[in-house]
């Protein structure tokens, strides 16, 4: 005859069966083995946000549920207000961009129109200063190859 060990199963905070058998009489550690608790095996974890969520109706007229939404309401306005304030700074900063942009825009036309009659004047200077300038002849004399000539 053969006798069956026996096994205690305790489930962990997690959701974790752990089967306890007992230790052989060979002096061997007994290792706990870990079962999940679902048949399917390992599913996708829970967020804590849906841990503690029960499906059971809510009595809309008690005191915490007019705090929570009271709370909720509050949150909500705050949300909107913040969404609004960012709105209106970034509209106001897009303005501020378009008025830097206008000025600087202006700026490069009066730099372009400057640049170009700087432009005409030193051509016309340059074209008048070749004009007066006589070109220097040079002069090939003639020396005698033999020496003196005498």
């Amino acid at each position: 005859m053969s006798k069956t060990p026996q096994q205690n199963t305790t489930t962990d905070a997690n959701g974790v069966s752990v089967i306890h058998t007992p230790a052989h009489t060979s002096g061997l550690q007994q290792v706990p083995q870990l079962v999940p608790v679902s048949p399917g095996g390992g599913g996708k974890a829970v967020p804590p946000s849906k841990q503690g969520k029960k499906s059971s109706f809510v009595d809309r007229n008690s005191d915490e549920y007019r705090q929570r939404r009271e709370r909720n309401n509050m949150a909500v306005k705050k949300s909107r207000l913040k969404s609004k304030q960012k709105a209106q700074d970034t509209l106001q900063r897009v303005n501020q961009l378009k008025e830097e942009n206008e000025r600087l825009e202006a700026k490069i036309k009066l730099l372009t129109k400057e640049l170009s009659v700087l432009k005409d004047l030193f051509l016309e200077h340059a074209h008048n200063f070749a004009d007066n300038v006589q070109p220097v002849a040079t002069e090939t004399t003639t020396t005698n190859p033999e020496g003196s000539g005498q």
